[in-house]
């Protein structure tokens, strides 16, 4: 009997206006889009209301699909440092959220996500949600018009690509440290 590995994994794309999140569910080696949508608080005013929504509809989505893990895109670092304060304390929230219903976090750079899904890490947004919809065989009618959403589900695409791939504990400065390291992988002339 043969029984396929089945996960599901929420990807979060960290916004105080608008959050991103997606869902993928993974059968095998094979991904496919569950959902994919936005937490909109651009009509709320109070800062901390907006915190208290993000955690309500993060915890909400995680009852709704129960995810095995959770991918975030950590933030991007800008000039306005008023601006990255609150999307740290966005992505805190969405993190609490998380670890209030014990779900494992990984967090990922915007570039490794873009070089993930596109393979460039200067890839616009355009062309990761037109590279997702390939991959994941998204149908036009199920795309949102929200950029947020379709980065979100690139957070968990891109956290589906890496655990194919575990990093290794050892690292390496050049041949001559990788033999130093392996001298029984080396083969005789």
């Amino acid at each position: 009997m043969n029984v396929k590995a089945e996960k599901i994994i929420l990807g979060i794309d960290p916004g105080t206006n608008v959050m991103g999140y997606g869902l993928i569910k993974v059968v095998g080696n094979k991904a496919s889009m569950l959902a994919m949508g936005v937490i909109d608080m651009r009509k709320m005013h109070d800062p901390y209301l907006r915190l208290g929504r993000i955690f309500d509809r993060i915890t909400g989505i995680i009852e709704e699909y129960l995810p095995d893990e959770m991918a975030i895109e950590a933030p991007f670092f800008g000039k306005n440092v008023q601006s990255m304060l609150k999307l740290g304390r966005a992505q805190g929230v969405a993190i609490a959220a998380a670890i209030h219903r014990d779900v494992p976090i990984h967090e990922y750079a915007p570039l490794k996500i873009k070089m993930a899904i596109t393979g460039q890490g200067q890839a616009s947004k355009e062309q990761v949600a037109d590279m997702l919809k390939r991959l994941l065989n998204i149908k036009e009618d199920d795309m949102t018009p929200f950029m947020d959403a379709t980065d979100a589900l690139g957070a968990a695409y891109c956290h589906f690509m890496q655990a194919g791939r575990p990093e290794t504990k050892v690292s390496y400065h050049g041949w001559k440290d990788f033999i130093s390291k392996n001298p029984d992988r080396l083969c005789g002339k």
